[in-house]
């Protein structure tokens, strides 16, 4: 079994009819929890931490928006991604005014969830490790020109190229 690469909490009053998708997600490393409402969705994101919510807007009692809105005043750092059949413009506008992070309209092909999962829960891990590869190849380059002669605005050179890479690393305190 493959470590778990995120947490996803699904809200659909339809959720049965999602069951390829998240046996998809699951089958990708997720850990997927479900709920066919909105109240009972604030509830879970307030005993369980996510990486990521699909929240649909039409739903029995709260509506999507008014759970959008709930959510991110519990949990404002969680991504939310509305997955909506409804396609009208002014709900488009009215859930970016919210602060939805992205917005999907339904039928959702396998390949648009998975896009939505690496953006939201795996970029930070992907950009490290292209930002580690990176590193290493410029100290590589550093070290070899450090063998040759150099001049003051070759220090300079390196110096601020240390002082980015510094600062790149600051970003990903992960990455030690």
């Amino acid at each position: 079994m493959q470590p778990c690469r995120g947490t996803i909490l699904w809200v659909d009053d339809e959720i049965e009819l999602l069951h390829p998708h998240l046996l998809l997600l699951r089958q990708h490393g997720y850990t997927v929890d479900t709920s066919t409402s909105g109240e009972d969705a604030i509830e879970l994101v307030q005993q369980r931490s996510y990486d990521l919510i699909f929240l649909d807007e039409m739903m029995i009692g709260m509506t999507g928006l008014e759970t959008l809105e709930v959510l991110k005043e519990i949990a404002p750092h969680i991504p939310i991604v509305m997955v909506t059949k409804n396609e009208a413009e002014t709900l488009m506008e009215e859930a970016i005014g919210r602060k939805i992070d992205d917005y999907l309209t339904k039928p959702v092909n396998p390949t648009q969830i998975l896009a939505a999962c690496k953006k939201f829960v795996e970029a930070r891990r992907i950009t490290g490790q292209r930002l580690t590869q990176e590193y290493l190849h410029g100290f590589y380059t550093i070290n070899r020109r450090l063998q040759e002669p150099l001049t003051w605005y070759d220090w300079l050179d390196i110096y601020l190229k240390l002082i980015t890479w510094s600062m790149h690393i600051e970003q990903h305190p992960e990455l030690g």
